[in-house]
């Protein structure tokens, strides 16, 4: 018998098959009678023992190049990926995170324990190796030992942040310069970094993604949540109807409800709020290319003004797009909207000029009139609403107060919609209900 048969196995080895087989040995054991104590300590026992586990095998990745130069991969990550037919992404993220700690000792030491986690050490090590060079080892040092031991009472977001501010804590008298200097590296970065893409999907739909600037996702965010925000001063999200049609409201947090009890998803209820703010910015504010192409054009026909059901054109920029005649109808409620009525041959019967719907002054006026959308229970402010014609514009209705309402977007929307209809209030609201 061969030396090499007698020979122990490797200690990691022989451990890994320990716990192989310990946790072979409660395979079966159903946790379903386990106390509420036991499953407690299990919990936070297992989640500290994949800390060690990472750590285990970001040791043995940071010192096996020899697989790589072995098996002619490209490096260890590409071969473990292989041979655990496992994500690529995440082998090369356990590289990553097996060099870092490998130059971080102390992190590591704190995953050995089971004090730091994998996602925690990742983001105590990217903090460091952001710290300026120039510091020194003392200060980079002091910043590890701080961060390991906010581990033990901070989530890997927290600590992202602290990680940030860490020199606010061991080295304050340099701490806003070197902030200045990594701001404005961020900045710059971010600046070019950032993309905005569409995609047309054909189905009447389109794809937007990209990356922005985190101050611009930031204002952007900020303004969708204002058109979303429904009453002033609730902590949880709540309808901004009052009726029982079981129309969608607008909210704030995880999602928005309806008098129904219906919920719609925060993301939805951004895509609304979008579409919104698109409808009241300002052209006049925005820059003009190509003398007036920030204009906005409804073009329909007498006909199709005048039928419930009919498509209507819309030129914007470089392009043209068909929408229903209800939306065209509602767009051009809107001052930033030129309705353009053809005849039957295609002649331009009427050039709807700004000033014919609603100026500023009138807007004004109307908000502080009515204070917030007029639709009954909806407590959206008069600010984040749009003038609507009570008598349609269409069929002739003045431009003047007596014949305008501050509607939100949302029932702006609902009071084109040919599956509502809605009677006016004493008090001057409009109450909806569904067609039967």
């Amino acid at each position: 018998m061969s030396t090499a048969a007698l020979a122990p196995p490797h200690p990691i080895v022989g451990c890994l098959a320990g716990v192989r087989a310990a946790l072979t040995g409660v395979a079966h054991v159903q946790p379903v009678f386990m106390t509420t104590a036991d499953k407690e300590s299990a919990l936070v026992e297992l989640t500290r023992a994949e800390a060690q586990v990472a750590e285990l095998k970001a040791r043995i990745l940071a010192a096996s190049d020899d697989i790589a130069t072995a098996h002619g991969a490209h490096d260890v990550a590409a071969w473990l990926a292989h041979a655990t037919q496992a994500d690529p992404r995440t082998t090369r993220a356990d590289l990553h995170l097996a060099t870092a700690l490998d130059r971080h000792p102390a992190v590591a030491a704190g995953m050995r324990t089971g004090a730091v986690s994998a996602a925690q050490a990742r983001v105590i090590t990217t903090a460091i190796d952001d710290l300026p060079t120039d510091l020194g080892p003392a200060v980079a040092a002091s910043a590890e030992e701080t961060l390991i031991a906010y581990a033990a009472h901070h989530p890997p977001r927290d600590l992202q942040r602290l990680g940030r501010r860490i020199l606010d804590v061991i080295a304050p008298e340099v701490a806003e310069a070197e902030d200045g200097k990594r701001l404005e590296d961020e900045e710059r970065r971010a600046r070019e970094k950032a993309s905005l893409r569409f995609r047309d999907l054909g189905d009447g739909t389109t794809r937007i993604w990209g990356r922005l600037p985190t101050t611009v996702a930031q204002r952007l965010r900020t303004y969708l949540q204002a058109y979303t925000s429904p009453r002033q001063g609730q902590s949880t999200p709540t309808t901004d109807t009052g009726t029982s049609t079981g129309e969608t409201g607008t909210g704030t947090g995880a999602g928005t409800g309806t008098s129904t009890g219906e919920r719609v998803p925060q993301h939805r209820a951004y895509a609304h709020a979008f579409a919104a703010l698109l409808e009241t910015l300002d052209p006049d504010r925005l820059p003009e290319h190509g003398g007036d192409a920030t204009t906005v054009l409804v073009t329909l026909s007498l006909a199709q003004l005048l039928t419930d059901l009919a498509t209507a054109g819309v030129i914007a920029g470089d392009g043209e797009e068909t929408i229903s005649a209800t939306d065209a109808r509602r767009l051009a409620c809107q001052a930033t909207i030129i309705p353009v009525v053809l005849g039957g041959q295609g002649e331009i019967l009427d050039l709807g000029r700004r000033t014919r719907l609603f100026t500023r002054a009138q807007r004004r006026a109307l908000r502080l009139r009515d204070r917030h959308c007029r639709a009954e229970g909806c407590s959206i402010p008069a600010a984040w609403t749009e003038a609507h014609h009570l008598h349609p514009w269409s069929e002739g209705g003045p431009t003047d107060l007596t014949n305008a309402i501050s509607l939100c977007n949302h029932h702006h929307h609902r009071i084109h919609d040919h599956a509502f209809i809605h009677d006016r209030l004493p008090n001057g609201d409009l109450r909806f209900h569904r067609r039967t």
